[in-house]
């Protein structure tokens, strides 16, 4: 029998590769875990825990104004965006002495160095010469942003260097359309950046439900941000202490800074997964199974390497079920239907389960029920905003398939709503909830007609 230095070697250690590493150790297998930045990965270090920070950072100034509505009389304030940066990092730097410590406390041998692999069992690490052997190899190492191949790339910043700006710019483009782009965009606008959205589809959001995009496009719009779709970037020059970005069609835009926020792509350069004979989909994925498991039967990844579900909590889950299928003895796939999401803009959304025209595409018929309201916050605080609450209910079967709303608080409905909509709960079982008021959630069982679009003239 062929001895290895570990039952399980872990590459990457976000919050994926880190709760997999734990759990194994947990069920009595010998695991190590290299890692060559910070432990933590993209959500902890520079993703959505630093990201939301920044949101909560961008709201006060709105609400040094809605405040007015309300009788205070508040004086304008001082920003300091060091401080805000200064004390975001002191936050980081806990969480990855803690994400360290339960690792240490788990009984996982941590390598701070980059990690390739030398062949299907031997790993070779950055620091030593030595090759580390193992009889399980789990990739957990993510993903990182993409910049196209356009003239003047090299100028341009990611979500990476955002978080870490010596300073804010007075004017900021911020190419793309996604929930990066659309969240750094609500960041840098409630800190008094003049921004711009540059998009080249026709409408931002591509894949959510049609009226969350254009209920939320409409919404930024009245927060001072410059949207503009159908337009494509060619290139970026340095001019006159900023950027001028030029656009397809001619037209032309300077800004102080430009970000790109175009998506993002598995970070598997470089890894040795190819040579090993891993295969590799269109843009770097690692293709696994149901069970994770690679066309190299001890190889594993999960998370972003994978591009399923590009979500930390999915990281999470797909690593417990790695778990229970290799060291337990339980196969266990992962269920990645209605996975409940989040955009934390201004105002906020949160979706689950099907947009209207893909319920439309797999149901035989489709029943459709919406709300747009002011929030009762806003009736005092005089801004012009509305709320959208929306439902996508399977005709035959009763069954609510999709859930969307853009509002504030949007996430932490949506999170509870998920739970019943897992289940299968129906219409019916919505209507027959007693509603809670005074809150724009009430609206989720209480919305009685269905919605019918306006006749053509």
């Amino acid at each position: 029998m062929t001895s290895y230095d570990y039952d399980l070697f872990v590459i990457g250690a976000g919050s994926g590769g880190v709760r997999a590493a734990r759990v194994a150790a947990g069920m009595g297998a010998r695991v190590a875990i290299a890692e060559e930045y910070r432990v933590g990965g993209t959500c902890v270090i520079r993703g959505c825990v630093p990201k939301k920070l920044l949101v909560y950072a961008s709201k006060f100034h709105g609400l040094v104004e809605d405040a007015r509505g309300y009788g205070w009389h508040i004086p304008q304030a001082d920003f300091d965006w060091q401080t805000l940066i200064a004390n975001k990092d002191r936050e980081i730097d806990r969480l990855n002495a803690i994400y360290l410590r339960n690792l240490e406390r788990s009984g996982v041998e941590v390598f701070q160095a980059r990690a390739v692999l030398a062949d299907r069992h031997n790993i070779k690490l950055a620091d030593r010469e030595e090759t580390i052997s193992a009889k399980h190899i789990l990739v957990a190492t993510g993903s990182r942003p993409f910049i196209p191949d356009i003239a003047g790339a090299e100028h341009v910043i990611t979500s990476n260097e955002a978080l870490q700006l010596e300073a804010l710019p007075e004017s900021i483009a911020i190419v793309g359309g996604g929930y990066i782009a659309l969240e750094f965009a609500t960041i840098f606008a409630g800190l008094g950046v003049q921004v711009s959205v540059l998009y080249r589809g026709p409408q931002i959001l591509r894949g959510f439900d049609d009226d969350v995009r254009e209920a939320l496009a409409g919404e930024l719009v009245k927060r001072g941000i410059d949207i503009r779709c159908n337009t494509e970037v060619t290139g970026v020059t340095p001019d006159r202490g900023g950027y001028v970005l030029d656009f397809r069609d001619g037209d032309s835009l300077h800004k102080q800074l430009v970000m790109y926020a175009t998506g993002r792509v598995p970070n598997t350069l470089g890894l040795g997964l190819k040579k090993t004979g891993v295969e590799l989909g269109w843009n770097g994925y690692v293709v696994v199974d149901e069970y994770s498991r690679s066309s190299v039967d001890n190889i594993f990844a999960i998370g972003d390497v994978t591009h399923r579900v590009n979500l930390t909590p999915v990281a999470i889950a797909e690593a417990m079920a790695f778990c229970e299928t290799l060291f337990n003895d339980n196969p266990t796939p992962v269920d990645h239907e209605y996975i409940a999401t989040a955009v934390f803009t201004e105002p906020e959304v949160g979706t689950i389960g099907m947009p209207e025209a893909e319920a439309r595409e797999k149901c035989r018929s489709v029943d459709i029920y919406k709300s747009r309201f002011r929030p009762m916050f806003h009736t005092l605080s005089g801004r012009d905003e509305q709320m959208l609450m929306k439902l996508v209910v399977d005709g035959e079967t009763d069954r609510v398939v999709g859930c969307h709303i853009v509002g504030p608080d949007a996430a932490e409905m949506v999170q509870i709503a998920a739970i019943p909509i897992r289940m299968g709960a129906t219409k019916a079982d919505f209507d027959a909830t007693m509603a809670l008021h005074p809150c724009a959630a009430e609206e989720l069982v209480t919305m009685r007609e269905k919605w019918q679009p306006a006749a053509e003239s």
